[in-house]
């Protein structure tokens, strides 16, 4: 099971293989809402990265951090299947061409869903993300604003209650930090008209 006290901490060495490869790993979704300071609960980790394909050197590489490409859920969401071959699992990505792709590590009990520069540009977000550190390295978390986008469109696909709660969630975070940046800029015109006025 991924490490309780800092569930991130798992992730660098994946998070740094596709780094390697050039791919700009973001953390979204819910474990990046969680990061944030959302209750949520969630049991997988969402990546966007800035590629539509995986090389097979890269999934060779995602292989040998531990993880095996998911070919089947159950009904419930859980893994019910993987591959343990990462040549095969290569050819079934370049057959299949998907959007996003999910793999699990069994040992941990740890599941991650690469989203293939899917449904916006991984490079574009990489760019207005924060670098959050763990005892192990970093890891790019989206901005709010780029995430309350990514769960409109989520909310719009699957009208999930825990997509709309997340809404609520981001929607009162954004809501408080513009109140903290306009009190903010009222100090500063304050003092500048003091300090104008006393000249």
């Amino acid at each position: 099971m991924a490490d309780e006290a800092d569930p991130l901490r798992s992730l660098v060495p994946l998070v740094s293989a596709l780094e390697s490869k050039g791919l700009q790993p973001v953390l979204v979704g819910g474990m990046a809402l969680v990061a944030l300071g959302s209750q949520r609960i969630t049991r997988d980790f969402d990546f966007l990265v800035s590629s539509r394909t995986l090389e097979p050197d890269l999934v060779e590489a995602i292989y040998r951090e531990g993880y095996e490409l998911v070919t089947k859920l159950s009904p419930a969401g859980e893994v019910a299947k993987t591959l343990d071959n990462p040549r095969v699992a290569s050819a079934r990505l370049n057959l299949d061409k998907p959007r996003s792709v999910s793999f699990f590590d069994r040992k941990k009990a740890l599941r991650i869903d690469l989203l293939l520069d899917f449904p916006l540009s991984g490079r574009k977000i990489a760019g207005r993300a924060s670098k959050i550190r763990t005892k192990t390295g970093e890891i790019r978390v989206a901005s709010p604003d780029d995430l309350l986008r990514l769960k409109e469109i989520a909310y719009a696909d699957r009208k999930s209650a825990a997509d709309a709660h997340d809404l609520e969630f981001l929607g009162r975070m954004l809501k408080g930090s513009r109140k903290r940046k306009d009190a903010s800029d009222e100090d500063s015109s304050d003092r500048a008209g003091r300090e104008g006025g006393s000249r």
